[in-house]
């Protein structure tokens, strides 16, 4: 995420890719359906922190049992309302080119927001257990 809100390309792993959708229409130099050259850098970052997220969020914890499974729903359902509530909110007051920054961290909040809370919520419940 550094690299993308710096704007800073800091692996240069520039290979063919055979691109299904162009961004650039017909005078692009990119043609969809035929092999051009990228640099595959931001994608191989992007499938890093999603697979490391999905990792994170959704390994089992030492003591697994209906209560977290509960809390783990109910964590996911508050990140998936909370990452719309903030998607609206930027659709009705973001534009141009900050917008599109806002869709790319988007995908990666509704992970980010699950983990912090259902984290959160477990810390929580397992102290109140502990002080009783």
């Amino acid at each position: 995420m550094f690299l993308m809100i710096n704007d800073f390309d800091y692996f240069d792993l520039e290979i063919k890719v055979f691109p299904l959708v162009s961004d650039g229409g017909f005078f692009s130099p990119n043609k969809p359906l035929e092999w051009s050259t990228n640099n595959i850098a931001d994608e191989l970052v992007a499938i890093v922190i999603i697979f490391g997220g999905i990792l994170v969020a959704f390994s089992k914890t030492k003591d697994e049992d209906e209560y977290i499974s509960k809390i783990r729903m109910e964590s996911l359902i508050w990140a998936t309302y909370v990452n719309y509530g903030v998607l609206i909110l930027a659709i009705l007051f973001v534009f141009d080119l900050s917008f599109f920054n806002v869709l790319i961290y988007n995908m990666f909040t509704v992970l980010l927001f699950f983990i912090v809370r259902f984290h959160y919520v477990l810390y929580k419940s397992k102290k109140v257990i502990e002080d009783e």
